[in-house]
């Protein structure tokens, strides 16, 4: 490797990865907090498998208090159905990984908060609860934003800790590209 060439996730190291991955994360959460401020809205994060890991990066930011509103980790189903209003029946019906629970949860986040913006994440992060329709590693992610719901489900390898740092990493990500569509400020793909 040229000493001179500037660093890529290809050539860092497995202990080089993570500096890397927080960097882009905390700028993904500069960029959000820049942009709900921006516009005077507030964020809620709705949390399962990631246990307020993502609130806990919000409120890492200095000014945080401007931006976001608060966060609820809902890890047990009753907790979903008691903070957040998702109906147990849906869970019982679509299990608490699922598509319909995640938009529940992000549509919850934002009815019990002061917040326009949310974003929730349901999954399983393992090593165990994994099924052959549901693997270790599956999450389902909801964001709210003014009201219109988006959700996606990712697969992310690796340990415990890789999962929930994965999700936490994806869910801001696209949470500043939802914020800048919503904004008017997307570039058109390529």
């Amino acid at each position: 490797m040229n000493p001179a060439a500037p660093a890529t996730a290809q050539s860092l190291s497995k202990s080089e990865l993570p500096a890397l991955t927080n960097q882009a994360l905390e700028a993904n959460l500069i960029q959000i907090s820049t942009t709900l401020v921006a516009s005077g809205r507030m964020l809620a994060t709705a949390e399962s498998c990631t246990g307020g890991m993502i609130a806990a990066a919000c409120t890492d930011l200095a000014g945080s208090s401007q931006w976001f509103e608060r966060g609820f980790v809902t890890y047990s189903n009753e907790a979903k159905t008691e903070l957040l209003g998702v109906p147990a029946g849906l869970i019982a019906t679509h299990g608490a990984v699922s598509e319909p629970v995640a938009r529940a949860m992000a549509l919850g986040a934002v009815a019990h908060s002061r917040a326009q913006v949310a974003v929730a994440v349901t999954g399983i992060a393992g090593p165990t609860g994994g099924t052959a329709d549901k693997p270790v590693g599956t999450v389902w992610f909801g964001w709210n934003v003014n009201g219109n719901i988006t959700t996606a489900t990712r697969r992310f390898d690796g340990d415990r800790a890789a999962v929930r740092q994965q999700t936490l990493a994806w869910a801001c990500e696209r949470l500043m590209t939802l914020l800048e569509v919503a904004s008017g400020n997307n570039k058109p793909e390529k």
